[in-house]
């Protein structure tokens, strides 16, 4: 009978001691990935592309303050924030610290659905079969954070908006043009109003946004944008080993919840971004992280 009980007993142990390392250990486990993306021509310069997604900031998230902080070091020459970037209606200070020098970069932003919409406690088990777009739709709130004054604030700083807008910006000796969206997993995507071919001019094309969902990332591939930039997945957030993600939250494939992939001929970088919910403050399989693109020319 005392091994039967401590069958039980065992197991509880193992998931508290699980769940400790999830919310305390991989929460706080950052990491820098690097990817080199050949989509220039023959000859340009190539540039150093900052990727940040899914901070989720709440002001009392110090250490993940400090390592955005020190992603300055890297010398970035563009940095691109997808979205889902506070979680409190205090952090947008907080934020623009973490950001310090990088915001004296060129920078381009759009929001995520966490930008106006306070976290809301939730089963986390069933996004293995639905996302949580239909409780956005269900539950119709008007937003209740201050996701005016954080893009304010990005813009003052310099950086674009790109919600359902095209821009333009001088990076190095590179004439970059970017074409962005609001959020598609609330319904605020209007890919219309960015519509058509890409300028040729430009020496590169990036799409943005929130989430990837493919039937967004199918008009940007196909009106000529050379890559892709996208969160909102956290990579799975809880992954099982040697099988990955057990859901995406969003249309996309599994196997391209996070990293660098094909679509349609461009190249999509998906984030697993820097947190998490406060409400589901958890990593498994799956640490926070930023990404380092480098964009060189193509070879034959």
């Amino acid at each position: 009978m005392r091994k039967l009980h401590a069958v039980p007993l065992g197991v509880a142990a193992a998931g508290a001691a699980t769940f400790g390392y999830a919310s305390v250990a991989e929460r706080n486990w950052f990491r820098l990935r690097r990817f080199t993306v050949p989509v220039l021509d023959k000859g340009k310069p190539s540039i150093k592309v900052l990727h940040i997604s899914d901070a989720h900031l709440t002001p009392g998230r110090k250490r993940l303050m400090r390592w955005v902080r020190s992603l300055a070091a890297l010398e970035p020459d563009l940095v691109v924030n997808t979205g889902d970037t506070i979680s409190h209606p205090d952090a947008i200070g907080p934020f623009l610290d973490a950001l310090g020098p990088l915001l004296d970069r060129p920078g381009v932003f759009v929001y995520g659905s966490n930008d106006l919409y306070s976290p809301a406690l939730k089963n986390p088990l069933r996004y293995i079969w639905r996302t949580s777009k239909q409780d956005y739709a269900r539950e119709r709130r008007t937003p209740d954070l201050p996701y005016r004054e954080l893009g304010a604030a990005l813009t003052a700083a310099g950086w674009l908006e790109l919600n359902n807008r095209i821009g333009r910006l001088k990076i190095g000796d590179l004439d970059v043009e970017f074409g962005g969206i609001d959020d598609s997993h609330i319904d605020r995507d209007r890919y219309d109003k960015i519509a058509g071919p890409v300028d040729p001019r430009a020496d590169v094309h990036i799409g943005v946004m929130h989430s990837p969902e493919p039937r967004n990332l199918d008009r940007f591939a196909a009106d000529g944008y050379d890559l892709l930039l996208a969160g909102h997945t956290h990579g799975g957030q809880v992954c099982v080993p040697f099988y990955g993600a057990l859901a995406t939250n969003c249309g996309i494939d599994r196997l391209r919840v996070k990293g660098l992939h094909r679509h349609n001929g461009a190249w999509l970088h998906v984030s697993a971004g820097l947190g998490t919910s406060p409400k589901a403050p958890f990593r498994f399989c799956c640490p926070p992280e930023a990404s380092l693109l480098t964009l060189v020319p193509r070879t034959s």
